[in-house]
């Protein structure tokens, strides 16, 4: 029964973060463009629906945590959170990669002007998320250094991850909604609600872990 579960939840998470962006992917309206580019499209967008997966993992998801062992929920994590972040710090050099094998702009010159261009709100949120992101794998990798140095040690790392994680997701929706190809009514709204359901465990977790006020006693009066 239990492996009956497991495989159910499996499969309700590809539906959701796999099945669900491909079908909207599928309906959208937007022009076909080269087998090349379309593909960078898409994998940029499965790559996205997975980083907003990761909330999902969280341990406030009581759910989840009664379906399958914290280490194998952590390892689902760190390997799919490395896959996903690999393609979107990749992001930026795989937009103007295609421009190899057409003419007019070289690609070169294309990144440069793109990451050089401050003007564009959605430009410059796409800008910030990807920094974020670059110091969030970083300070994940040198994560058990950083825990020793904080006052608060797991907590405070909890809250610094956890923050730079919902910083980046926020920038990077606005960046997406705002310049995405893709992300037409349907796709918006299902990142939004995975966003915000997502952000909801986050804050689940951070306020069953805040620090309680200590109880005082009251002592009876002596008789």
């Amino acid at each position: 029964m239990k492996f009956t579960v497991q495989r159910a939840t499996i499969l309700a998470a590809l539906a959701v973060f796999v099945g669900l962006p491909l079908l909207f992917y599928t309906l959208g309206d937007a022009p076909r463009r080269s087998v090349l580019k379309e593909a960078i499209s898409l994998a940029t967008l499965l790559a996205f629906a997975a980083m907003l997966g990761q909330f999902f993992m969280a341990r406030s998801n009581t759910w989840l945590l009664s379906v399958f062992k914290p280490p194998q929920i952590q390892k689902v994590h760190k390997y799919v959170a490395y896959t996903a972040v690999a393609v979107i710090l990749a992001h930026p050099v795989l937009i103007v990669l295609p421009r190899a094998l057409e003419g007019g702009v070289r690609p070169w010159d294309a990144f440069v002007t793109m990451i050089t261009t401050f003007d564009n709100i959605g430009v410059l949120a796409g800008l910030v998320a990807w920094v974020l992101l670059l110091v969030l794998v970083v300070s994940a990798f040198f994560r058990t250094p950083i825990i020793k140095r904080l006052s608060t040690r797991y907590r405070g790392w909890r809250y610094f991850h956890g923050g730079l994680a919902f910083s980046f997701t926020a920038l990077a929706l606005w960046h997406s909604i705002d310049l995405g190809r893709h992300t037409d009514v349907a796709m918006t709204t299902l990142f939004l609600g995975l966003a915000g359901a997502g952000f909801g465990l986050l804050a689940k977790l951070y306020w069953a872990a805040r620090p309680k006020p200590p109880t005082s006693i009251q002592t009876a009066p002596a008789s």
